[in-house]
């Protein structure tokens, strides 16, 4: 009974490992606005595993520096490769509240999308339990996935 006990309250306060990414086609100029949420603690304590030295005062406010860092720091965890080809995003804006950081970016390339594969590696060196959620968008097509740690990486075939 108390090890029943134990684990149920271990369990819930036992913290969620969770990102989620938006990536949406824009067709005219032929772009992708990205959207990414996580947990910001998590984010300091990945992007210090990963050699960045950086405290939590720093992203406070949208610098040079703070946008350099997460730019490097996405352009390691967050691959999108559309066609075959790998695109790289801009971070367009970044807000940090309540521990959470969102982040939009753009990532230009693609206009006639036919597949997109997503490699999200963001904070699986971390935790096991990593759950990073994608959706992504293009014209009527849209679809969802959720990457592991076992399995990083999802192809998107757009009908």
């Amino acid at each position: 009974m108390f090890k029943t006990l134990y684990i149920s309250l271990w369990l819930l306060l036992h913290p969620v490992h969770v990102t989620f990414t938006s990536i949406d086609f824009i067709s005219g100029p032929g772009c992708f606005n990205v959207f990414v949420k996580m947990y910001f603690d998590d984010f300091l304590l990945d992007f210090k595993l990963n050699g960045g030295d950086i405290k939590s005062g720093d992203f406070s406010a949208f610098t040079s520096f703070s946008k350099d860092a997460m730019e490097k720091y996405l352009r390691d965890k967050l691959l999108i490769k559309v066609n075959e080809k790998l695109l790289s995003g801009k971070l367009q804006d970044m807000k940090v509240a309540d521990n959470e950081i969102s982040m939009n970016l753009e990532y230009k390339g693609g206009k006639n999308p036919e597949t997109i594969i997503v490699k999200n590696l963001i904070m699986i060196n971390l935790y096991p339990d990593q759950s990073n959620m994608i959706i992504v968008k293009v014209k009527d097509f849209e679809e969802g996935a959720k990457l592991t740690s076992d399995q990083t990486e999802r192809t998107f075939k757009i009908k």
